[in-house]
């Protein structure tokens, strides 16, 4: 395994459902995974415990499938708990892609597989397989305040977020959304979709300067061409070009770690305009997702971007963007937006799935 001291290291806790939950899922153990391009990440949940254990990160270079990285992983969960160990009975698998047929591939990998042959060379009872995003959805009940930083100032949500809708944005490599809403008695249904790829519209004449100047190149601005890993270099050289210095010449074109970099630690003034402006585009956009959604029990952001930009996000228009939508700002002022810190959210997505599964 690639961190076997990870084998002993708890992730954050899986709470039990809420009273009123439809079920309590199938037999324990369960095995729960988050795979994506690069990694697959897993955690162990055993009978009658109340948190993910055992979490450890596989690369999936080194696998032919999500199957053979599972049984490599069991095979180090085995060896850590010797004679205690008992095989996974169900498992909730959350891939970087598009469900719903028994094959599936992934976009950003090689990997391809079958879900019925997955669950037959791991013997499990019942093999759950979800969008990454619509488990980080489900994961939004189970979040503890450990694993969030909500906005300073904004409405902060109750320890549980009560019965009302939810919703995930979250820039990484795309744009990911989903929605989460409460079902009918007790439990919560996941509402994935594709949001990253909705038009993006402008607040002022710097964001309509912006698009017009994206829109030279690409006919449609979603929010992910520009809200995301693959988006911030087309966004740094719109501002590079708005604030004139693209006209003689083209911006350099940086990766989206760069302009972080440079953005954060002032070397370079159209980085720093640009992640600005990146943080007032998302809370636009956040503020509409909320709107379509209903999303009154609180947005939460994920992905690997924000994070990484610490106080300058909180310092940044987001909240204000989130808030200016005209008759309805009161509405928007009353609801909660919260990072999620926890790399490993997902994780807890797949517990919810489980625990809400009937056979």
């Amino acid at each position: 395994m690639s961190d076997p001291e990870a084998l002993t290291r708890p992730a954050a806790a899986a709470r039990p459902a809420e009273a009123g939950a439809v079920a309590a899922g199938p037999p324990r153990p369960w095995l729960v995974a988050d795979i994506g391009g690069t990694n697959a990440r897993f955690g162990w949940l055993a009978e009658g415990a109340d948190r993910i254990s055992h979490v450890a990160t596989l690369p999936a270079a080194g696998h032919p499938g999500p199957a053979d990285a599972a049984t490599s992983y069991l095979a180090g969960v085995a060896q850590a708990l010797g004679g205690a160990y008992r095989p996974p009975r169900a498992a909730a698998f959350a891939v970087a892609t598009a469900v719903g047929t028994d094959r599936i591939a992934f976009t950003n990998s090689g990997w391809a597989f079958s879900c019925r042959e997955a669950q037959a060379a791991l013997g499990l009872e019942a093999l759950l397989v979800l969008n990454d995003f619509e488990a980080l959805a489900l994961s939004l009940p189970r979040l503890q305040a450990q694993q969030l930083l909500p906005w300073p100032g904004a409405p902060v949500r109750t320890a549980l977020p009560g019965r009302n809708a939810l919703a995930v944005i979250g820039p990484g490599t795309g744009l990911g959304v989903a929605g989460l809403v409460p079902a009918p008695g007790g439990g919560w249904v996941a509402v994935p979709g594709e949001g990253g790829h909705a038009s993006l519209s402008a607040a002022d004449e710097f964001d309509a300067a912006l698009l017009a100047a994206v829109r030279r190149e690409h006919p449609h601005v979603s929010a992910e061409r520009l809200l995301s890993g693959i988006g911030l270099p087309v966004l740094h050289a719109a501002v590079a070009a708005v604030m004139g210095q693209g006209q003689d010449q083209p911006a350099a074109t940086l990766a989206a770690e760069q302009i972080v970099e440079r953005g954060l630690n002032g070397s370079c003034a159209v980085c720093s305009r640009t992640l600005d402006a990146f943080c007032a585009l998302l809370g636009s956009f956040a503020g509409n997702v909320a709107l379509v959604m209903g999303a009154r029990g609180g947005v939460y952001i994920g992905g690997g971007i924000v994070p990484r930009l610490g106080e300058r996000f909180f310092q940044s228009p987001f909240r204000q963007r989130f808030e200016a939508k005209g008759r309805f700002q009161a509405y928007l002022q009353a609801i909660p937006t919260l990072l999620i810190t926890d790399t490993l959210a997902a994780l807890n997505g797949g517990v919810q799935a489980l625990t809400q599964h009937r056979a």
